[in-house]
């Protein structure tokens, strides 16, 4: 039987399918519909479970499909049972994305000290550990925050885009903006990643996000980097709870 696992972001929503613990394929786009749905259903016969996590308000024509086609369908909340303890003090306010990216990496890496880092509009520093609890992390600016914060909050200082290619000092003002965003990102990172070492032993980093590929090569640490990992905790909380119905 085949699952199928909907992530609705702000901007985008991620679809995907796994057939149990095996990725399928997954597709990005801008605007999930009924339609997208019945076409998946008619495609994949064998589709019998769903999850949906929504950082937004989500039609209820989708709620009634995925509920009225579905042997089993899981609409994730802050009641939602998890295969990981979660000891994070305000549940309700912690990201679905986040709880999610530490369940695929829990699943990935079991019995394990993980520090998960998503680095994506903000980036989150979240830990996991060795007896499979996700303890709590930080939050932090992204790249492009960064750039837009620099440029909207002051009078004259231009918006621009990361590159691959920067300086250590900045010898004019696009350059010096380049320079201080990206490398204060990767010391702010590398050092995250060095006090956590110091206080959780054996600790697997892994990163996850869209700007992983811009810090992958540059950190001074050994880093595994997953872009699904968010979809793989997805399906790890589905066939959890489907196994208690």
């Amino acid at each position: 039987m085949i699952n199928l696992i909907i992530d609705i972001g702000n901007s985008r929503t991620k679809i995907a399918l796994f057939n149990q613990h095996d990725l399928m394929f997954n597709l990005s786009i801008d605007f999930l519909t009924v339609d997208h749905l019945k076409m998946l259903k008619e495609e994949h016969p064998q589709l019998n479970k769903a999850i949906l996590s929504a950082v937004k308000v989500v039609d209820q024509e989708i709620i009634q499909f995925l509920s009225g086609n579905f042997n089993y369908f899981l609409e994730l909340d802050q009641q939602t049972e998890l295969p990981i303890e979660n000891l994070y003090e305000t549940p309700e306010t912690l990201g679905k994305d986040r709880i999610a990216a530490a369940v695929g990496a829990n699943e990935l890496f079991p019995d394990q000290n993980l520090l998960i880092i998503d680095a994506g509009t903000a980036i989150t520093y979240d830990l996991v550990s060795e007896k499979n609890q996700f303890i709590g992390g930080n939050i932090s600016p992204g790249l492009e925050m960064r750039f837009k914060a620099l440029n909207q909050f002051t009078g004259k200082l231009p918006l621009i885009n990361y590159s691959d290619e920067f300086q250590l000092i900045g010898r004019n003002t696009t350059d010096a903006i380049r320079a201080g965003v990206q490398n204060g990102m990767l010391y702010e990172i590398d050092q995250t990643i060095a006090i956590f070492n110091r206080n959780y032993q054996n600790l697997q980093i892994i990163m996850t996000g869209g700007d992983s590929n811009f810090f992958d090569k540059k950190l001074n640490y050994s880093i595994f980097v997953h872009f699904n990992l968010t979809l793989i905790g997805l399906n790890r909380i589905l066939e959890y709870n489907a196994k208690k119905k």
